[in-house]
């Protein structure tokens, strides 16, 4: 994961879970002609918004909508822009496909082969349960991938829309360079000065867009949950703190987002990465690079981008104090917070950097390694507390210590400073048998992964779309967690039959709730999440260390 405005990039770690290539999906071909008669509100496939008439298919979970554009796209002298109403088109368009990927590169995950160098991409899906109901609560997910990749399509909600009773919303927002370049003269024709913000300006847009158009779909404007994983996670923190997102939504979700404590790049710095991005694509003079960016093809842009730590830039109306310091001046929106992490979160990192390069870290090395990631000093203290005799390997030692460090206890840490400012209720996703997700799937048949990063997913929603080989007590499992997510929707306070609430951090600090399948114990409430992941050692380090 990266961490923005900390002075630490984690963008290799990121890279090994982006998804990232995308098969390019053309627009959908419009109809002739307008319909005769209007919709019923809330119900059939065919429904119109405020940009024109939709036709969705039925499925046997219910409805859906691809493909909509919910912002003009940005391309030509748009590039670089914050986003626009979009256009309205004639007849009825046909809303059956995914519409395409933002641009990014490619990666392991399944369908992303390729990269895509797509700048049309600006669009969302609806998913939403079949008859007539009064309004139902909306669920807006905003992808992981290290806002570097990734897109909407990554999880079908369709099931989970029907058990929930929810209408569910998925977002594709611009990436990498395209999304968060930063620089003086973007600054310029910036709306409060201050540029790099347009993927997350983009995620807002499709919130007006939801706020205008989703009672269409039987939505409830009124009743609008974001939520989102990893890099989405960190999205839904961001929209927390960005007082121009107040009153977009009514309820947050954060799955595994609190990494690096959800800081965002400072200006000075967002713009001197912009400067040398520029000088790397091949526009150094700073009177002309931005016209010169501006007539790159997205390949060119794409291909500079690597190693560059792309994210969220503070000090403007979008974002005027770090997320960190709105939660604890109360100036970030007082909605209910789901917040939480998974047990196992960094041995998808170590897995990535070392046995997945064919080069499993050894018990020679691992003292070095916990050097070079911590310095001598943090990194010897390190050692002390994670002793290879506790761990199946090296790499699962050195995965646990950066486990802790970015995700468990910045978790916690972030439980705590929401808590100031509203309901936030903690978990923490413990299903160690878990089976790896569709990426690394593969790699589970000789790597253990446990409840690593991403894994949860596969729980609540079709991850890529697949079904995932869940047994008899996962699927109990997922069945609950799809009851807590889904009265968190409704009622703002996750619960689930037969099973603890949710404790509410303003009660019951430290309490999580683990969520583990029968034979591990089942679901309880735990107060030693804290000492299990050593945050005693992660609370006290330098921030800028790991």
């Amino acid at each position: 994961m990266r961490r923005t405005g900390r002075k630490r990039t984690t963008r290799t770690m990121l890279t090994v879970i982006a998804a990232a290539a995308a098969l390019l999906t053309p627009h959908p071909a419009q109809a002739q002609t307008a319909p005769k008669e209007p919709s019923r509100t809330g119900g059939g496939t065919l429904v119109r918004t405020d940009a024109g008439w939709l036709r969705g298919e039925s499925t046997a979970e219910g409805r859906k909508f691809l493909g909509i554009p919910y912002a003009r796209q940005p391309v030509g002298d748009l590039r670089w822009k914050e986003p626009r109403p979009a256009t309205s088109w004639q007849g009825v368009r046909e809303a059956t496909s995914f519409g395409n990927r933002c641009v990014q590169t490619a990666s392991w995950d399944p369908g992303y082969e390729n990269p895509s160098h797509t700048e049309d991409c600006l669009d969302l899906n609806v998913y939403a349960p079949e008859g007539q109901h009064k309004p139902r609560p909306v669920m807006v997910w905003l992808h992981g991938g290290g806002l570097t990749a990734g897109a909407g399509e990554d999880i079908v909600p369709d099931t989970f829309a029907r058990r929930t009773g929810t209408v569910v919303v998925t977002v594709n927002y611009r990436l990498g360079a395209l999304g968060f370049l930063a620089g003086k003269g973007l600054d310029s024709e910036a709306s409060d000065q201050v540029s790099g913000n347009y993927g997350l300006l983009d995620q807002q847009a499709a919130l007006r867009w939801v706020r205008a158009n989703i009672g269409s779909f039987g939505g409830d404007r009124q009743r609008v949950t974001i939520a989102g994983e990893s890099a989405g996670g960190r999205s839904v923190c961001t929209q927390l703190a960005s007082p121009t997102a107040r009153g977009l939504f009514r309820a947050g979700i954060v799955q595994s987002g609190a990494y690096g404590d959800c800081a965002a790049r400072e200006r000075d710095e967002a713009r001197a990465q912009g400067a040398a991005f520029a000088k790397r694509a091949g526009c150094p003079d700073p009177a002309t690079a931005l016209a010169c960016l501006r007539e790159k093809p997205a390949e060119e842009i794409l291909a500079a981008q690597a190693g560059f730590d792309w994210g969220p830039v503070a000090g403007g109306d979008f974002l005027p104090v770090q997320p960190q310091e709105a939660y604890g001046n109360g100036s970030a929106s007082r909605v209910p917070v789901l917040n939480g992490a998974n047990s196992d979160e960094g041995r998808l990192f170590a897995y990535g950097q070392f046995d997945g390069q064919g080069k499993p870290l050894t018990a020679e090395q691992y003292p070095g390694a916990l050097t070079r990631t911590y310095g001598a000093e943090l990194g010897a203290k390190v050692l002390q507390r994670y002793p290879l005799a506790g761990y199946a390997s090296p790499t699962h030692a050195y995965a646990a210590a950066q486990g802790d460090r970015m995700f468990a206890c910045t978790a916690l840490r972030m439980d705590r400073s929401l808590a100031g400012r509203g309901p936030v209720y903690a978990y923490e996703f413990a299903d160690r048998t878990s089976p790896p997700f569709a990426s690394i799937r593969e790699a589970g048949k000789t790597f253990d992964f446990g409840a690593t990063h991403v894994n949860e997913v596969q729980y609540l929603f079709k991850h890529f779309g697949l079904t995932s080989p869940l047994d008899a007590e996962q699927r109990v499992l997922a069945r609950q967690m799809v009851q807590y997510w889904g009265s968190f929707i409704h009622s703002g306070v996750p619960r689930a039959d037969g099973q603890p609430a949710a404790p509410d951090q303003r009660t019951r600090p430290g309490q999580v709730l683990s969520l583990r399948t029968a034979s591990a114990g089942g679901n309880e409430l735990s107060t030693a999440v804290a000492r299990e992941h050593r945050c005693d050692l992660w609370d006290s380090a330098p921030a800028d260390a790991g």
